[in-house]
């Protein structure tokens, strides 16, 4: 089992700086930070955009893996999305993973004038953004006109210098986003739904219910389904994993029972959204990340 933590994008880089960097010292495999605008309860807070902030962790850290938990077509267009992931790539050193999903009906799928997708819409505009941003990131020339983006020779010179390329991890809950990540990502991740009168049984429920759709998906794809990475964000659940260090370690095991290969927290915020105690996480680190790095 491998583990990552999300750092939200709240704090100015003179404060940010020193979680990334304790977030590495703690052993966690890989950092990611959300890749919006404005998010949800927070968005008349301080709120930093994704990728300035990534290649400022690039640039603080050194081996700790870094990403994007997730960009969207909401507002990016995978032309000029693409000349920043090379870059940023090149930057970290090959440490980039692009975590992707469809986009959400919030803040950022209205921010810029644009209506509200249908759901089969918004799926039909994800599948089209993986697939030209797969190209762009694989050919140095790329012409390509579709429902909702167009490249006309778009240059990608140089390529990313991972090989065989930046991989990808493809948020999914329905079968056809399964099957998009179980042919584009390296991994698959998923923050399951939850029945709000049922509460935490009902999420576990349902992730054992995607975890075993997805290993169906998986296994009738053309890929040796053990090379597409799992990976579940834990406190989508709506009760975070560092609230104890006894959960967190009910987390860990019933994650591997169903599959799963990435288990996915938060950095402790002081209140509100994803709040817990920092002392949890310093135990934690100390039983599972440092053997696990």
């Amino acid at each position: 089992m491998k583990f990552s933590v999300v750092i939200l994008p709240e704090h100015p880089w003179d404060q940010a700086v020193s979680i990334w960097q304790r977030a590495e010292r703690l052993g966690f495999e890989q950092a990611w930070t959300y890749d919006h605008l404005a998010w949800r309860t927070l968005a008349d807070g301080p709120w930093y955009a994704a990728m300035p902030t990534l290649t400022a962790a690039a640039l603080a850290t050194t081996t700790m893996r870094i990403g994007t938990l997730v960009a969207s077509p909401n507002f990016r267009h995978p032309v000029p999305f693409a000349k920043e992931l090379v870059t940023l790539d090149d930057i970290s050193g090959r440490r980039l993973t692009l975590g992707l999903g469809a986009g959400g009906i919030g803040f950022d799928a209205t921010v810029l004038g644009q209506d509200v997708l249908p759901p089969k819409d918004r799926a039909d505009r994800f599948v089209e953004f993986v697939e030209l941003l797969d190209q762009l990131l694989h050919a140095d020339h790329t012409s390509t006109s579709g429902d909702y983006f167009t490249a006309v020779d778009a240059r990608t010179v140089p390529l990313p210098i991972q090989r065989p390329g930046i991989p990808f991890v493809i948020a999914a809950n329905g079968p056809r986003m399964m099957r998009l990540a179980a042919t584009y990502g390296s991994g698959w991740v998923t923050t399951g739904s939850i029945d709000p009168d049922d509460g935490l049984a009902s999420w576990w429920s349902n992730i054992a219910d995607l975890a075993n759709r997805f290993a169906d998906v998986a296994g009738a794809s053309t890929r040796e389904p053990s090379d597409i990475d799992r990976y579940l964000s834990v406190d989508a659940s709506g009760v975070s994993a560092r609230s104890s260090v006894g959960y967190f370690e009910e987390c860990v095991g019933r994650a591997m029972e169903l599959g799963f290969s990435n288990l996915i927290v938060h950095w402790p915020r002081p209140s509100g959204v994803y709040a817990a105690s920092e002392s949890v996480l310093e135990e934690v680190a100390a039983r599972y990340l440092l053997d696990a790095r």
